[in-house]
């Protein structure tokens, strides 16, 4: 969840900041912004008055700063947001890009089955025939499917989050196991 652009500047954050949406281009003459959602219910998240914290380099004068939103709106399907203060487009311009976070008390959040947050499983061991074979390094949210991007030997290597791959995701244990198809972490033979 271009992406790579985003993680050239990524900025670790605390176990209690969540990403919910990243500000992808602006929409129109009145300061709106096209948004792509990181969150599961974004009319909880971006309501009238909801303030954010926005996750930029350290170049850009938004850096440390906050936004107040005015009014999410949806056009064709895709979410557009409006945030106090943006009034035209070249404000919105200088938003591009910007990952939106929110403070969460996650103990309070309610449990989900086979539901992880990024941070939870970034760190984690990778487990393969029981031994571990690499460490998950961060989380991609691509169209499809998600991916763990994990450290293996001296790459990355991109592996789908279905259930099929990743059978078991044990954050007490810290580890995640994998079952994957021939040739993900190694290289196949010629006539495999």
């Amino acid at each position: 969840m271009a992406r790579r652009f985003a993680w050239t500047w990524w900025i670790p954050i605390s176990k209690t900041q969540l990403r919910v949406g990243r500000l992808l281009k602006a929409h129109g003459l009145k300061g709106a912004i096209k948004l792509e959602l990181y969150t599961d219910s974004p009319n909880e998240r971006f309501v009238p008055g909801a303030v954010l914290e926005l996750q930029v380099p350290e170049t850009s004068p938004w850096f440390g700063k906050t936004v107040t939103v005015t009014e999410l709106r949806w056009y064709n399907a895709s979410p557009v947001l409006f945030l106090e203060g943006i009034d035209d487009r070249t404000k919105a311009e200088g938003l591009i890009k910007a990952i939106l976070l929110v403070h969460a008390d996650l103990e309070a959040l309610p449990a989900e089955e086979d539901a992880w947050y990024d941070h939870q499983l970034v760190g984690l061991k990778v487990m393969r025939d029981g031994l571990q074979i690499a460490e998950v390094i961060r989380v991609e949210h691509l169209p499809a499917q998600d991916h763990l991007v994990v450290k293996f030997e001296d790459r990355e290597v991109f592996v789908p989050f279905v259930k099929e791959i990743v059978p078991e995701v044990n954050i007490t244990a810290g580890t995640v196991t994998v079952t994957p198809p021939n040739g993900l972490f190694e290289e196949l033979a010629e006539g495999e």
